[in-house]
């Protein structure tokens, strides 16, 4: 399998979000990225449960990668499932029970993920190489689109994805922030799977040219 891009939604038009998820799959996006913010994890509010209902009408049979970057991801677990996520990643850092919760994920029947904030140290993700599906190196703070790629990251996506070989995990390396044509390669290099793009992609003139910038 080749590098998956996840055309982040935090920067399409949140006026005309259907038309801008199926632009982005047509150009050769593989998930949409949905991105869960509650205002006291991350200093933002986004797009909930509604939302994500109404985008899964809208495309049916895109894979939606949801995001919680909220306190208590537990208590939303049930809803985001129920609402149209194929992957749910949740934060080491937030107000949770990790393992319990990549557990309920899972018993719903969808694929769970856990991540890191720039300052956390990669070794704590350790612990869930044998349940997690996902690992995501959030390269920028929580919160906003467009902040710059943080440059400590690409030796935590090295350091992981020789973790995960050593245990022959199938696990995907999920990178997100600031991922644009540079950073793209730089992170592909050290051995990412899954690439989240916003901006680049939706303030591209040519979203399937970005796509491919991104791939390749």
């Amino acid at each position: 399998m080749g590098v998956v891009i996840a055309a982040s939604i935090l920067s399409a038009d949140a006026s005309n979000l259907a038309f801008d998820m199926k632009k982005a799959v047509a150009a050769g996006s593989d998930w949409i990225h949905f991105d869960v913010m509650d205002g006291h994890f991350a200093n933002n509010l986004t797009y909930g449960i509604p939302v994500l209902s109404s985008c899964k009408k809208a495309l049916p049979d895109a894979f939606f990668d949801v995001h919680l970057m909220v306190d208590k991801p537990q208590n939303f677990i049930k809803h985001f499932a129920d609402a149209g996520a194929d992957m749910i990643t949740i934060h080491y850092e937030s107000m949770t029970d990790a393992a319990k919760t990549i557990s309920h994920i899972k018993a719903m029947g969808k694929k769970a993920g856990i991540s890191i904030k720039p300052d956390t140290p990669v070794s704590v993700l350790y612990p869930f190489f044998d349940t997690a599906d996902m690992f995501l190196i959030m390269t920028v703070e929580p919160g906003f689109g467009g902040q710059e790629f943080d440059g400590r990251s690409p030796g935590k996506i090295k350091t992981l994805s020789n973790k995960l070989q050593e245990r022959g995990s199938k696990a995907l390396i999920e990178v997100d922030g600031g991922i644009n044509a540079d950073t793209a390669k730089v992170v592909r290099d050290a051995g990412a799977d899954v690439l989240v793009s916003g901006s680049f992609l939706f303030g591209a003139d040519d979203i399937k040219a970005a796509v491919a910038t991104l791939k390749h």
